[in-house]
């Protein structure tokens, strides 16, 4: 009889028997055994347990040591409690899985995935089966849920996901609030937009109602933990961490009642057989290997769309950061396609109430001049039904097929490239399909989509290319709008890839050298250039004008003309999350090295860089004299040797190598 099988024959024999039989399974190491799958390097194990109230649970653990411990698995639907009292029925056979693919954009372009998939069979109380379905990959583990089919028809709904991450007592966070649904400017929470904790006690962590945002990383038991979800179709809510004030537990959790659609589903419904998404727990002893991880797109779902010819990624102008809703007109518009294509950059986009201050007509007309330049127009529109109050427009032509149809075939006849659609109303079932609509309706019309206001892409991005980015976060834009959000975005973009942008393509539109009307600036301008490689977006939208950019040194320019968005490698090569994060990124034989100091304290860095090759040239740019000057230097590096920088208080560089192998 099997680990597994002993513990359900406890549930119903004597007490006394219980406590020998998890005796037996703490006990036992590592071996191949119907309960339990390792990593393929065997790094990482999960063991599956039914606890002695029938309660499926698994434990964690990393180089034999544990760092999750019985941590609860299973769902509860209307019609069925799949949470307790359960049985384990069998265990599939490892499998391997072996996976390559192509991404469009993003920290690593061919993507190689391997794994041991293991799924494990339960039935409950009423008999009813659900699986659990495990992938532990050499970074990290993912598992979902899977109810099999039945012979009942009919819609099955979830009214509580019981999964939960039980973290040791000296557990630390970086983690972000979600905001409470309805709040906010126009009504327009939850958008991702709050600022993280950093480096929280978690036992010490408020409880907040509203749930905390995917993905969140953790220090554990000697342990790196990114926990987050990927794989999420139109058949589920989009989900969160919910946590006790007290507790190191998170649990999931479904978003706040006004978070959908008019009339749409909130929490997961769906007919037989059904998926849940992947929950992700992405760890190791090292940050380097979670930042270089690529789980949240491993485990989506493969292109859904059958032509991705016009999917382009790059780099766009973009006048309304800096200049507001008063640049939204059309000379102003033709000075920024100019200003894409001096820098060589590939788009423009054209902001809110474009149709109000520019026209149908008039915007052809940009687009034809854009296209004389080879510049392509994005366009901006609001999402909004009733879920908001935004007064921006183009509003409402988003919210239905038909209406999508009509505006989506006008955009493409005017040579359109692209929307940005803004002010989503949560992450309810209903939401979720919405974004998914807009995605494949504006593929079938050649258009690329980029969301504001919105939930994190959550691996969306291989699943439908046409989706380069999505906002998520408290962006470059606060900067202009308060000084304490100005103050704290040193420390705010040194957590960012290490939480939001781990996995998925961000708009946080960095890049200012220029002065922002109102705000004292904290961030020296080598900073705003190294976020330029930091910072990953399928259209990297840049916040500088054109008249800031005519005062940066021509080198500064010329990295700016060329630095990829999409590249063939990422490395990790130092950092802690808030402090400070030094990434190298490479594109072809040349590699871009960039650093940023997320503190108000000088700091020193001694950065290895053997893995460049042989250098045939490089070019280093720190700050100057002031924190608005640049100093260049063109002296090759010698990768043999350790590389020293200073860094100044909320300072950066950029490092560009072209070499050899």
């Amino acid at each position: 009889m099997s680990n597994l099988a002993e513990l359900n024959a406890a549930n119903f024999m004597k007490v006394a028997l219980r406590p020998l039989a998890f005796l037996l399974c703490s006990i036992v190491s590592a071996e191949p055994r119907e309960n339990n799958v390792t990593s393929p390097n065997g790094v990482i194990e999960v063991v599956l347990n039914v606890g002695a109230d029938g309660t499926p649970e698994f434990d964690l653990l990393y180089k034999g040591r544990s760092v999750m411990k019985k941590s609860r698995l299973g769902l509860v639907r209307d019609d069925a409690d799949f949470s307790d009292h359960v049985r384990f029925i069998s265990a599939s056979d490892v499998e391997q899985v072996e996976d390559q693919y192509t991404l469009m954009h993003g920290k690593k372009i061919q993507c190689t995935y391997n794994a041991n998939k293991k799924i494990f069979h339960f039935r409950n109380r009423e008999d009813k089966g659900f699986d659990v379905v495990f992938q532990i990959s050499n970074d990290g583990v993912a598992f979902r849920y899977l109810f099999p089919g039945e012979q009942s028809d009919g819609v099955k709904k979830i009214i509580d996901e019981r999964t939960s991450f039980n973290l040791s007592q000296e557990t630390r966070a970086w983690i972000q609030p979600i905001a409470k649904a309805k709040s906010g400017w126009n009504a327009t929470n939850p958008s991702y937009e709050e600022h993280y904790y950093h480096e929280i006690d978690v036992a010490s962590l408020p409880s907040h109602e509203p749930g905390w945002a995917f993905p969140t990383l953790f220090k554990s038991a000697g342990c790196w933990i990114a926990l987050s979800e990927t794989g999420l179709g139109r058949n589920y809510c989009g989900c969160r961490l919910t946590h006790d004030s007290g507790s190191t537990t998170f649990k999931i959790g479904f978003p706040q009642r006004a978070e959908t659609m008019p009339d749409g589903g909130l929490n997961p419904e769906s007919t037989l057989p059904w998926y849940s998404p992947w929950r992700v727990i992405a760890i190791s002893d090292t940050l380097a290997t979670l930042v270089e991880s690529t789980l949240g797109t491993d485990l989506a779902e493969p292109s859904v769309l059958s032509d991705i010819s016009f999917v382009k990624p790059g780099r766009s102008s973009w006048s309304w950061v800096l200049f507001k809703d008063d640049s939204t007109i059309f000379s102003v518009q033709n000075r920024f396609v100019d200003f894409a294509s001096a820098m060589n950059w590939e788009y423009c986009l054209v902001d809110a109430d474009w149709d109000r201050k520019i026209g149908d007509d008039k915007l052809g007309e940009l687009c034809a001049y854009a296209a004389s330049k080879n510049v392509g127009i994005n366009v901006w529109y609001n999402s909004a039904g009733s879920w908001n109050t935004t007064p921006y427009t183009p509003r409402d032509k988003m919210l239905t097929k038909e209406s999508r149809e009509t505006e989506f075939k006008k955009l493409a006849s005017h040579g359109v490239k692209g929307v940005k659609v803004d002010f989503f109303g949560g992450d309810g079932q209903s939401v979720m399909a919405y974004y998914q609509d807009i995605f494949e309706d504006a593929a079938r019309h050649g258009l690329m989509v980029n969301c504001h206001g919105a939930t994190i892409p959550r691996g969306w991005q291989r699943t439908y290319p046409n989706l380069v980015t999505m906002e998520s976060i408290k962006g470059f834009e606060f900067v202009t709008f308060d000084q304490p959000d100005a103050d704290k975005q040193p420390s705010h973009c040194a957590v960012i890839p290490f939480t939001r942008n781990l996995f998925d393509p961000m708009d946080f539109t960095p890049v200012c050298f220029s002065e922002v009307p109102n705000i004292q600036r904290r961030t020296t301008n080598s900073f705003e250039l190294a976020l330029s490689v930091l910072f990953l977006s399928g259209i990297q939208h840049f916040a500088e004008v054109p008249e800031g950019m005519s005062k940066v040194p021509t080198e500064a320019r010329q990295i700016l003309k060329e630095v990829p968005v999409a590249w063939d490698e990422s490395k990790f090569v130092d950092g802690y999350p808030g402090k400070y994060v030094v990434i190298a990124r490479r594109k072809g034989s040349v590699w871009h090295i960039a650093g940023i100091n997320g503190e108000a304290t000088e700091r020193k860095l001694s950065l290895n860089l053997g893995f460049v090759g042989k250098p045939e040239s490089s070019i280093l740019i720190t700050s100057g004299a002031d924190s608005r000057s640049f100093e260049v230097r063109t002296n090759k590096i010698d990768p043999k040797q350790p590389l020293g920088i200073v860094l100044e208080a909320n300072d950066g560089f950029m490092l560009k190598v072209a070499s050899s192998p």
